[in-house]
């Protein structure tokens, strides 16, 4: 299960209720909470990154440490980047404090793999993720 981001859940939750509804028109509102969470949010890529790709071993999370930090960068700019444009904020903010990944968070996550493959950015809408993560980790297999 995934951990929730908190770097402050008092004032994120007081932001959220003041904020209400967001609607797309309004996409930037969100933006500044957004960044507010940016680095508790590179922090948790790079660990996600360090558990999937060093699978417990100490010598490779070793190695693998500072490309993983090196990615998370990009990788966190780019989740909210397509928060804002998606106008997603308030319900990925609510998945976030709630700790777990729901339909907000797919969604831009989707936009996200997608932009870093040069696709359109709909492009992976209809696929599950679960069967993205299927392929990708067929390929790393030998």
């Amino acid at each position: 299960m995934a951990r929730p981001l908190s770097p402050s859940l008092p004032v994120l939750a007081t932001l959220l209720l003041v904020l209400g509804p967001v609607s797309p028109g309004q996409a930037g509102l969100m933006r500044p909470v957004l960044m507010l969470i940016r680095p508790q949010l590179e922090a948790r890529l790079a660990e996600i990154c360090l558990e999937a790709a060093a699978g417990g071993q100490a010598d490779l999370e070793r190695s693998l440490r500072d490309p993983c930090r090196k990615i998370a960068g990009p990788t966190s700019r780019c989740l909210i980047e397509e928060t804002d444009a998606t106008g997603r904020g308030l319900g990925v903010l609510t998945e976030m404090l709630g700790g777990h990944f729901g339909d907000d968070s797919e969604v831009v996550v989707k936009r996200c793999l997608a932009r870093m493959f040069g696709l359109p950015s709909d492009s992976l809408r209809d696929v599950p993720l679960r069967e993205l993560g299927r392929r990708f980790a067929a390929r790393r297999t030998p």
